[in-house]
């Protein structure tokens, strides 16, 4: 069977692992492979963008010395059959060796989701799942519509929802000491609130 027919099948029977993704002709899109299905990944919009910038910015001011802190696209490989692209992904320097040239391979501190109208299910259920399978230690989501952080922590083989940030609260987390802003800061961006109102 050539490449080709073999990549098909593997799409068509949701059995993909990392080293046919990575195979895969380029075609412009981001795509993740969860539980051995292929999806397409629609492309963020202009205030989730701005959101994943001001959080790298502000925790990299606070975390940068401690932590890699890096941006999608880049593969987080959990496991042959899956492969995320978290939107920011902290990675502690004492554990460089998840850090490869194919991406990072195996569970960072912490990774984090800004949530888009297509991507709500697959982020809020799917790889909250994989996640807290993959152990994960902490996940955040971050809710443009409802402005708010919903921060998650490993619970035995799956993650739990610890706290839910919204308005004024102070954003920290247990496992990441160096964390702390105020989550209105993230929204502070005249342009961002004019976009979120529908401007």
């Amino acid at each position: 069977m050539d490449k080709k027919k073999e990549w098909e099948a593997a799409i068509r029977e949701k059995r993909v692992t990392y080293d046919i993704y990575a195979e895969l002709p380029e075609d412009g899109q981001r795509y993740e492979v969860l539980d051995g299905a292929l999806e397409l990944m629609s492309g963020p919009s202009l205030v989730h963008q701005m959101l994943g910038a001001k959080l790298t910015y502000l925790t990299t001011q606070s975390c940068g010395s401690d932590y890699f802190i890096l941006t999608a696209p880049l593969d987080v490989i959990l496991s042959p059959r899956n492969v995320a692209q978290p939107d920011v992904i902290f990675i502690h320097r004492s554990r460089t060796g998840i850090m490869t040239m194919r991406g990072i391979e195996g569970a960072p501190d912490l990774v984090v989701e800004v949530l888009s109208p297509g991507s709500r299910h697959r982020d809020k259920v799917r790889k909250l799942d994989i996640y807290g399978k993959h152990g994960m230690q902490e996940y955040w989501i971050l809710d443009p519509d409802a402005r708010t952080l919903d921060r998650y922590e490993q619970e035995g083989d799956r993650l739990a929802l610890t706290e839910l940030f919204e308005g004024e609260d102070h954003v920290v987390s247990d496992k990441l000491p160096c964390i702390s802003f105020a989550l209105s800061e993230l929204f502070a961006e005249e342009q961002i609130g004019r976009l979120l109102a529908g401007g």
